[in-house]
């Protein structure tokens, strides 16, 4: 994250330039809930990405499936930044950038996306039993979860902190982990975007791997432990990733100005590019058009049906609703 192209100058998007930055670009992040706390919901469906080409349905390597544009009557919701999906796709996990997490339930209908139940957020919570919030790590970015353990990026105070998850998917007993010395020397606003666990089977070997905004990218833990360079171009940045049962990794990134409004891209990278000194790149899956109904696209989950392999994007809308979207988007990667 970088203070003048992502925080400050992203709250309201294009429509920046409309309200002025006084005001917009200073708005704070909401208090979080003191406990878990049940919370409603409503949910707009998006049935075409393309609004100039309402039936067009592959963009790239994708297949839009559907979308939802998320509203709730709660300041503290939104501002997502990490997402995670069940295998089944059916329990959902976005952090905030607050330290706190949303849980619910996918509902569908006719195979779309419809809606999500049972929605819960809850307050991060150090060992300790003190909210992250309001400690060091209260800039919460990244999320990885795994079996009954997750994994929280922390911007500023860079950190990465291991929960685990309690019978109701809850994240508990904070912990930060080793992290290196190399982690600690990025910039304030610019810490670890994106975080995954590989898979068991890849070249990896289930390590823990984080990419910061401007492309430093770690291997945290594993016995192939090391720093690599994810290539730049065209102005995105990485906010997330995620890894493929066969180890390759997709990588979200986002790019932004006050006269061109958002873009997101995807790319797929090898599962072999990803290891310690390398520059890794990718070829792109997916890049957005002006046309597209998206946002600050910064979460990303992969799951399966079948043999159907499901990409899900989530939006950061900053905390600020009346200029910015909180957008589910569901897609199927076709190639």
């Amino acid at each position: 994250m970088r203070l003048f192209t992502r925080r400050n100058l992203l709250i309201g998007g294009g429509a920046l330039t409309a309200v002025g930055a006084a005001g917009a670009a200073f708005a704070q992040r909401p208090q979080v809930f003191r406990n878990a706390t049940r919370i409603s919901i409503a949910a707009q469906p998006i049935s075409r990405l393309s609004a100039t080409d309402p039936d067009r349905t592959q963009f790239g390597s994708l297949l839009f499936r559907s979308g939802l544009s998320l509203k709730s009557d709660v300041s503290a919701f939104g501002g997502f930044s990490g997402l995670w999906r069940s295998a089944r796709g059916q329990e959902i996990a976005a952090l905030a950038d607050n330290a706190q997490v949303l849980k619910a339930r996918v509902e569908t209908s006719d195979g779309r996306l419809s809606g999500l139940s049972n929605a819960v957020m809850a307050p991060l919570l150090l060992n300790n039993g003190q909210p992250a919030r309001r400690s060091r790590y209260y800039d919460t970015e990244s999320l990885a979860i795994s079996g009954d353990v997750a994994f929280v990026g922390v911007e500023r105070n860079h950190a990465v902190i291991r929960y685990e998850r309690d019978r109701e998917g809850s994240l508990i007993e904070g912990v930060p982990i080793t992290v290196p010395k190399e982690l600690k020397d990025l910039s304030s606003n610019g810490g670890l975007e994106a975080l995954a666990l590989a898979p068991q089977r890849s070249t990896l070997a289930g390590a823990l791997v984080g990419i910061a905004e401007g492309g430093r990218g770690f291997i945290l833990t594993g016995p192939r432990q090391g720093a690599f360079e994810m290539v730049g171009r065209d102005g995105y940045d990485v906010t997330d990733l995620a890894f493929l049962d066969t180890g390759d990794a997709i990588i979200l990134e986002r790019r932004f100005s006050l006269f061109g409004g958002f873009g997101c891209r995807l790319r797929r990278v090898a599962s072999s590019a990803i290891k310690a000194g390398a520059s890794v790149d990718g070829g792109t899956i997916y890049e957005s058009e002006a046309s597209h109904q998206i946002d600050n696209m910064e979460g990303l989950a992969v799951h399966h049906e079948g043999r159907e392999i499901i990409v899900t994007l989530i939006s950061d809308n900053n905390f600020n609703a009346n200029l910015q979207r909180t957008l589910l988007l569901e897609f199927s990667l076709v190639a």
